[in-house]
């Protein structure tokens, strides 16, 4: 299948997802739907492990897997986090940023040179997180962008990038070099999460059950579906990154921010849409001037 295809139909189903998530999050924690979710979705995953084949390693890849999951498995529980503190039409924004962030790091430490639409690239990303973070009473001109790294409050967004950006970098390696099939991938990542979430758990409420209680039918079939949409975008990212590189299908990807960011904020009446829908729209146009550069 076309990798664009792919890569699209994962950012639609992982835009809805965020909608749902935000909505879930209302009545849950975002631990606690976590553990659900992860739980939910790994039996929803079972019929993977019928395919289950490894073609190389199979000790190292599942190594590596598992960091790999612990990695995503945290930048998830901090997204949930900010999903439920901030506003969905901020929040997911400023997610998108963790290409500029890798593009500064690598030139500030490793020497990476960066050519000059690179540069306007992270330029637009920075006046987009600029747009997104004014308030109509800032005086101080800086204020928007310190705001990002010193405020508590986007404290799990810093953290999810972070994760995010070192979780990716670990896909591409089992899927091209250690070329794990995306059944595989996907049943073991399923029970690592998990089990992951279900340690999480255990250690902060030192009992399971009390996870399962005081959920009504409404929130158990929202997250049942939130489950599915998780497993469909993430098995098409899956299988798009095996056909191009990471920064092609991350790319695409991010088109489940704008959508998110429109639906979401529609839905849920947040304020000036208008505004961060702009200032979306010059992060991502950021971002695909960083990847195709």
């Amino acid at each position: 299948m076309n990798w664009f295809l792919l890569a699209f139909v994962s950012a639609v189903f992982s835009a809805a997802a965020a909608v749902f998530e935000k909505k879930a999050l209302f009545k849950l924690n975002a631990l606690r739907f976590s553990f659900l979710v992860s739980f939910i979705t790994l039996l929803f995953s079972l019929p993977f492990f019928l395919e289950i084949s490894f073609k190389q390693d199979a000790a190292n890849s599942l190594l590596i897997l598992f960091i790999k999951s612990l990695l995503s498995g945290g930048a998830f529980y901090f997204v949930m986090v900010s999903i439920k503190k901030l506003e969905i039409s901020e929040a997911l924004p400023l997610l998108a940023l963790s290409p500029g962030i890798i593009a500064v790091i690598g030139f500030l430490f490793i020497g990476d040179d960066l050519v000059p639409m690179e540069w306007f690239g992270i330029f637009m990303m920075v006046a987009g997180t600029y747009i997104l973070e004014l308030k109509k009473d800032t005086k101080n001109f800086f204020a928007p962008l310190t705001a990002l790294f010193f405020s508590k409050n986007y404290i799990p967004i810093i953290s999810a990038l972070i994760l995010f950006t070192l979780s990716s970098l670990l896909d591409r390696i089992l899927l091209r070099d250690f070329a794990v099939p995306p059944f595989t991938f996907m049943a073991f990542q399923q029970l690592f999460y998990a089990l992951i979430f279900f340690s999480a758990v255990l250690l902060k409420n030192k009992e399971i059950k009390t996870s399962f209680t005081g959920l009504d039918k409404n929130i158990i079939l929202l997250l049942v579906l939130i489950s599915v949409l998780t497993i469909v975008y993430r098995y098409t990212q899956i299988e798009a990154t095996k056909l191009v590189p990471v920064a092609l299908v991350i790319s695409v990807k991010r088109l489940s921010v704008l959508m998110a960011v429109i639906i979401g904020g529609k839905l849920f009446n947040e304020k000036n849409l208008l505004k961060k829908i702009i200032a979306a729209v010059i992060i991502l146009t950021g971002t695909i001037l960083l990847g195709i550069s």
